[in-house]
């Protein structure tokens, strides 16, 4: 392999770049990003930097110490791709060939159509978003947040603690209890209205009231009316694969991949929020849309691209963790299919508590709610219960027509230096 493309200039990107150099590839590193920016972390952008205490340059990845030698393809994102010669078109017309690629396009913010070119409606997902909404967190304006995921809450913590008064208006019956399961989802319910926060569950929106390109307040069914001078959407992200239709790529929900990030086209790997890995313990794919998954299983897919024949290696379980109202929730390991919760020390009510959730008498989950070191044992003590990869490593769907040309064609062809022009 002489040239290595990384489709996305991201966390995952940046961790699969590192990644490749550690594990010995010399060759051409070309990174390609849609943004301007080079790597930078995003889970302040909805807590420190709208708060001020961090700022732009603060969020950049790079270290004095990174050396990758890489061309850095920016500001243009990736329109197309040809599985069978591994040629990827940018928007801007230019073209970059490549031996192997890492696709690590991301996800954006989904959005609703109704309120496009409103200029008081956020969403938060880059440095731009996060840029354009910091200014809007004033004291004593109304902030509505549609969604009640992480990203919603968090915006909601920064806004209340700026004095901003604030209302969740949420379709689910409780906030978080994909991720938590209904008890812990209460819980966290619970931590909002603590801190002045109104939750509105199990909402249905029937109108949007705006004046002069701005919303004014939201109309919900059973006539309640919630005015606002600032909304935020924040109701999930869809990955980034639109580029890759009729590539030749499995798509369904996201890049399908098996357990160590290999798709059905051989010569690609895909990692970060826009890739559906195989879960062994699932016997599905899911797609992980958080830092610790992009940080982690770069080096894992890397390793399958630069080695056909790397046998497969267990993912640590699942991470992520938020920061509400000066609360630290901590979270590994997946809660579907849980059928007991069990709280191992203090008390949930006072929102200081660790709970382990059970199937059967085996733990799949925990979550710490300002128990950082029991919270650490316990997700170390998670990973002896993930069953082994299967070998050799399974999930990825029969190849279609593009991918068997890819598989096929000769090597020579796709050899040589990334072409970008």
């Amino acid at each position: 392999m002489q040239t290595l493309a990384i489709v996305g200039a991201s966390l995952a990107g940046l961790s699969a770049a590192r990644a490749a150099r550690a594990q010995g590839f010399t060759g051409q590193l070309v990174i390609i990003g849609d943004e301007p920016h080079r790597p930078y972390d995003r889970p302040p952008l909805s807590k420190d930097f709208l708060l001020g205490t961090v700022t732009a340059d603060d969020l950049f990845l790079e270290a004095d110490a990174d050396e990758l030698g890489a061309e850095w393809v920016l500001g243009s994102a990736a329109a197309s791709l040809d599985a069978a010669s591994r040629t990827i078109r940018l928007k801007d017309g230019r073209t970059v060939q490549a031996d192997g690629i890492v696709i690590s396009t991301g996800a954006s913010a989904r959005k609703l159509p109704t309120l496009a070119g409103l200029s008081n409606v956020f969403t938060l997902r880059t440095l731009a978003d996060a840029q354009s909404l910091a200014p809007e967190l004033v004291p004593g304006s109304r902030m509505a947040v549609i969604g009640a995921g992480f990203i919603g809450a968090e915006v909601a913590s920064a806004a209340a603690s700026r004095g901003m008064e604030v209302t969740m208006i949420d379709t689910k019956p409780v906030p978080f209890a994909a991720q938590l399961g209904t008890e812990m989802g209460g819980v966290v319910a619970g931590l909002h209205a603590a801190n002045g926060v109104e939750l509105i569950s199990s909402a249905v929106i029937e109108d949007f009231y705006s004046s002069e390109g701005n919303v004014t307040g939201i109309r919900l069914a059973g006539g309640r009316y919630v005015p606002a001078d600032v909304v935020v959407v924040g109701i999930g992200a869809e990955p980034n694969t639109g580029w890759l239709e009729g590539s030749g790529l499995e798509l369904r929900g996201g890049v399908l991949c098996d357990a160590m990030g290999r798709t059905n086209v051989p010569g690609i790997v895909a990692v970060g929020d826009c890739a559906a890995w195989f879960d062994e313990s699932a016997g599905a794919h899911r797609r992980i849309e958080h830092w610790t998954g992009a940080l982690e299983r770069a080096a894992l897919a890397v390793e399958a691209l630069l080695d056909a024949d790397a046998a497969p290696k267990p993912a640590r379980p699942h991470y992520f963790w938020s920061d509400q109202y000066g609360v630290k929730l901590q979270f590994a390991g997946h809660s579907a299919g849980y059928d007991r919760l069990e709280i191992e020390a203090g008390d949930a009510l006072t929102h200081s508590c660790l709970a382990v959730y059970y199937r059967g008498d085996i733990p799949v989950a925990v979550l710490g709610m300002n128990q950082p070191r029991l919270f650490t044992k316990w997700r170390r003590s998670l990973a002896a219960w993930i069953p082994a990869p299967a070998q050799p490593p399974a999930a990825v769907p029969p190849p279609g027509r593009a991918a068997k040309q890819a598989a096929c064609s000769d090597a020579s062809a796709l050899a040589g230096a990334a072409v970008v022009g």
